[in-house]
């Protein structure tokens, strides 16, 4: 049976076309819905584009959730997978969707994670680390930022000479590669 996704995201949508594009291809899963918390978000004009439904809402929505809890619903969502969110998740939505909530980061948690840290913060703090490896966490979303149940970790080198810019390219091909397929292998264990 085909699953419902939602994505939740709040910058340019990169990610989320990707996502959008790989279940296209598939029979397991199809993205239904696309919500941000930022009205100049470019995954608006992505999600429009690709022909996703899509929403906006404001910071004291996000906070209660009671808006986009039947949004949810409506669409008949199934599984939601952040990609860029910024916004934390209300724990009304985190409970309706227990183990079916999943994020993505570019680190390896629980280095370079939680409050504050996203896009180039993490690449910067890396490399001022003097880290030698980084990579990318999928993991499920609870009430803490970037501390859920760790799914997988990919990794790659930092290497001499890198900039933010650089790993960060090398961490959005990581992204691009496993977090549809993880998505994928997920839904093939939910009811």
């Amino acid at each position: 049976m085909m699953k419902n996704i939602a994505v939740l995201a709040s910058g340019s949508g990169t990610n989320t076309e990707n996502i959008i594009r790989f279940f296209r291809e598939k029979d397991s899963a199809c993205v239904r819905l696309v919500l941000t918390n930022r009205q100049d978000a470019l995954v608006l004009e992505r999600a429009k584009r690709l022909g996703v439904p899509y929403a906006c809402f404001a910071k004291n929505d996000w906070e209660s959730g009671e808006a986009i809890l039947p949004l949810l619903q409506e669409h008949d969502i199934d599984f939601i997978v952040l990609a860029g969110f910024l916004a934390r998740v209300p724990n009304s939505i985190l409970h309706a969707y227990p183990n079916k909530m999943i994020n993505i980061h570019p680190s390896l948690l629980p280095k370079f994670g939680g409050k504050g840290m996203y896009g180039d913060r993490v690449h910067e703090a890396v490399i001022a680390a003097g880290e030698k490896e980084s990579g990318i966490t999928i993991h499920y979303t609870n009430e803490h930022y970037d501390e859920g149940a760790v799914i997988c970790q990919i990794k790659c080198s930092v290497l001499p000479g890198d900039t933010p810019d650089i790993l960060a390219q090398r961490i959005h091909k990581l992204e691009y590669e496993y977090y549809p397929r993880v998505i994928e292998e997920l839904l093939n264990t939910i009811d």
